[in-house]
């Protein structure tokens, strides 16, 4: 039987996820590159997803794992989860080769690529490859938010459909700068986005069976460690190369004073 809330949270990670095709859209047709802007997203972005990690998501980590558990082991369990959750992003992380990343963005900062078109092609299609294991963990988390916490699960998918943004970004720029071809460099952009639509259903229909008070605990610990990774590692690092250090840590702290605004409202 499928939950209540399932279509509704299908949507948002589909939304979060094909954000990369406006990400790509932006790159291919804008005439004035703005950094800054980018930068302020990329800083509101990443306060929005560590403020709620750390002050909902891990917080119903919490008490999911020790309803099941009990005190002591349940906030064991909760820690081992969060930190479980930076680590396989982390290996997935240092799995791609620096290169391909889709994190660096120094290439393609004032639209300029230098190389041979084989050279950029390759890194187009390898960022796309990258991205798409990326985003296969933020739609189940996103998905698996939305399904226990409508509310929660808008929040996490409009900040990481902000983050998706640049990452077409780096899919689009070196493979239309390789091709001449916007239309591929937008197509491979878009798809590299369902990524997370299909981590979104697999999580779903693979953990589904299993679904109890410890495994939505477990869940949610390894989402909040995930999310606070790809701010650290991502989001923040990418702000502060595409603008000045006090726009990144303004859109920081605008991002978690909107994300705590939100929460009391919604209490």
């Amino acid at each position: 039987m499928i939950d209540n809330n399932f279509w509704f949270a299908l949507g948002l990670t589909l939304f979060a996820g094909l954000s990369t095709g406006v990400g790509s859209l932006m790159a291919l047709f804008s005439k004035e590159f703005k950094p800054r802007f980018l930068a302020l997203s990329l800083g509101f972005s990443a306060g929005v997803m560590i403020y709620v990690s750390l002050i909902e998501i891990f917080v119903k980590s919490r008490e999911s794992l020790t309803a099941f558990y009990g005190e002591r082991l349940g906030h064991w369990a909760t820690v081992a989860s969060f930190f479980g959750g930076i680590a396989v992003i982390a290996v997935i992380d240092k799995l791609i080769p620096s290169y391909e990343n889709p994190h660096e963005l120094k290439s393609v900062k004032h639209g300029v690529v230098d190389g041979e078109d084989k050279k950029l092609l390759r890194m187009g299609m390898f960022s796309a490859l990258a991205i798409a294991i990326h985003n296969f963990p933020e739609g189940l988390a996103t998905f698996m938010a939305a399904i226990a916490d409508p509310a929660l699960g808008i929040s996490i998918a409009v900040a990481i459909a902000i983050h998706n943004i640049p990452e077409g970004v780096a899919v689009s720029v070196p493979i239309l700068f390789a091709t001449k071809n916007r239309k591929k460099a937008f197509t491979l952009s878009f798809l590299s986005g369902l990524a997370e639509p299909v981590g979104a259903l697999v999580g779903y229909f693979i953990l589904r069976r299993f679904f109890n008070d410890a495994a939505m605990g477990v869940v949610f610990g390894a989402v909040a460690g995930i999310m606070v990774y790809i701010s650290f590692d991502e989001l923040l690092p990418t702000a502060e190369e595409y603008g000045e250090h006090h726009i990144a840590i303004g859109g920081l702290i605008t991002g978690m004073g909107v994300m705590a605004l939100s929460l009391l409202l919604m209490a």
